[in-house]
């Protein structure tokens, strides 16, 4: 029998270029304001943490395709999951996709946790967009 793990996708569009999605995606400082402090680097094998005031996320870049696709580990409280960005440009700026996959039948608060999550990290990304040119 195989275990069904669940995975979820946010799609939003943004009306600003993926080149500025991508610098929000990838500076520490940027990341900072929407999402949590980190060490994070743009580079493939990096080791990082996000750290909030619960705890930390433990994360390794896995794969990265500047200004189109960002993919690192999320390990946190017992998760072991992957959390990936696709950047697709558009008529009007970009589409960002976020898909947080490997959460198992028996974590379903850290599931509906991260659906609510992102939602609002992404409304967070929208007002640090915003705010920066």
């Amino acid at each position: 029998m195989t275990e069904e793990i669940r995975t979820v996708v946010i799609e939003r569009d943004f009306a600003h270029r993926p080149e500025k999605l991508w610098r929000a995606l990838t500076q520490p400082h940027l990341i900072a304001e929407w999402l949590m402090k980190s060490d994070f680097a743009p580079q493939l094998g990096h080791t990082f943490q996000f750290r909030g005031e619960w705890g930390s996320v433990d994360c390794i870049v896995k794969e990265i395709e500047p200004q189109r696709r960002l993919a690192y580990s999320w390990n946190a409280l017992g998760l072991e999951s992957t959390v990936t960005w696709t950047l697709t440009p558009t008529g009007s700026g970009t589409q960002l996709r976020m898909e947080q996959t490997g959460f198992k039948p028996d974590q379903s608060q850290a599931y509906h946790g991260a659906r609510t999550g992102w939602k609002r990290f992404l409304d967070n990304l929208e007002t640090v967009l915003a705010r920066h040119d």
